[in-house]
């Protein structure tokens, strides 16, 4: 396995068992309600969702934006690569306003167990997002300035990008599912 890709990989599985401790935490937390607020009562899983579904749809330009890459189509994948950023960029601005609304309502991450485990959780995967975009839209700007022309050692990179971006769509389903869809069941 290319180094890169090894180094991603590696980094992935440590990621995904602090995303899992956090969840389990989550749902430890929820069977444990106490006063205050809970996602059945904070949260907009309608409103979430809808931008949950422009984060899975960056999925998709990424995996056009590898395609564009290795049939060197270097303006494809450009615009691929910047369909992505914008994607994950407007749901990180949905996350800001779901943030936003819910201090707007007093509800802040020292609030109650539901707010500390909710924010960490959340904020945690928002992190991840952001980090994701960054390195999308460095290589983007390789694109944009043909530096990217397809060497072995490039090819291993962008796909170790593409597999982080992956990774941090999968666990937002896994979040989106947990903490949104279970609290409207």
């Amino acid at each position: 396995m290319p180094k890169a890709k090894l180094a991603v990989s590696l980094f992935i599985l440590s990621e995904a068992n602090f995303f899992l401790l956090l969840i389990i935490a989550y749902v430890f937390y929820h069977s444990y309600p106490g006063a205050g607020p809970t996602a059945a009562t904070a949260l907009n899983p309608l409103r979430t969702g809808l931008f949950s579904i422009l984060l899975f749809a960056s999925s998709a330009t990424m995996i056009m934006a590898a395609a564009g890459y290795r049939a060197r189509a270097h303006r494809a994948t450009l615009w691929w690569l910047l369909a992505t950023v914008m994607l994950g960029a407007l749901f990180l601005c949905g996350q800001a306003l779901e943030y936003a609304g819910l201090y707007q309502r007093g509800i802040a991450v020292n609030r109650n167990l539901f707010a500390t485990t909710f924010f960490t959780l959340t904020g945690f995967h928002g992190l991840h997002v952001f980090i994701g975009l960054v390195a999308i839209a460095i290589v983007a700007g390789l694109a944009a300035t043909r530096r990217l022309v397809g060497s072995e050692r490039e090819a291993d990179a962008f796909e170790a990008v593409g597999i982080y971006w992956h990774f941090v769509d999968a666990v937002w389903v896994v979040i989106f599912s947990i903490v949104y869809l279970w609290a409207i069941l």
